[in-house]
């Protein structure tokens, strides 16, 4: 099926009018009950047409203006992420300076947050080798007592 003739449109003569988009006729709900003299409500009423539908669905979720937030602070400079990085290279200062930077009051915010998810996976990782070095040192025990019998 061609999409330009989806309403009418292209490959037709001029002389020919497009095709209005498909509306509900209108209807009458059917009767409540067993009463024949019970009044009857005209379909519409009930069903909006899809157009009528498809504006006030539309208006009701416009987008929102954007409003900008007073409180956004100054990204990180370049300077200062090569800083942070060379003082991450040194050993023990490195440490310090995590915590110094996870929950000092003086960092930026979006510092301040990659050094506290830092901080998490270091702990993560730590958790995971004392756990991996373990169970290794259990092998290893448990090979060694095998060894001598």
């Amino acid at each position: 099926m061609d999409n330009n003739n989806l309403y009418g449109q292209g490959n037709q003569n001029p002389e020919q009018t497009p095709q209005q988009p498909y509306q509900q006729p209108q209807q009458q709900a059917p009767n409540q009950g067993f009463d024949n003299n019970s009044q009857q409500q005209p379909y519409n009423q009930y069903y909006q047409p899809y157009q009528q539908s498809q504006q006030s669905y539309s208006q009701s979720y416009q987008q929102q203006p954007y409003q900008s937030d007073t409180e956004l602070e100054e990204p990180v400079s370049f300077g200062d992420w090569m800083l942070s990085m060379l003082l991450m290279m040194i050993p023990c200062v490195n440490i310090i300076m995590m915590f110094v930077w996870a929950f000092g009051s003086g960092t930026k915010k979006s510092k301040s947050n990659y050094f506290k998810a830092v901080l998490v996976w270091t702990l993560i990782w730590t958790v995971l080798w004392i756990v991996i070095m373990i169970g290794i040192g259990g092998m290893m025990a448990a090979f060694s007592n095998s060894y001598y019998y």
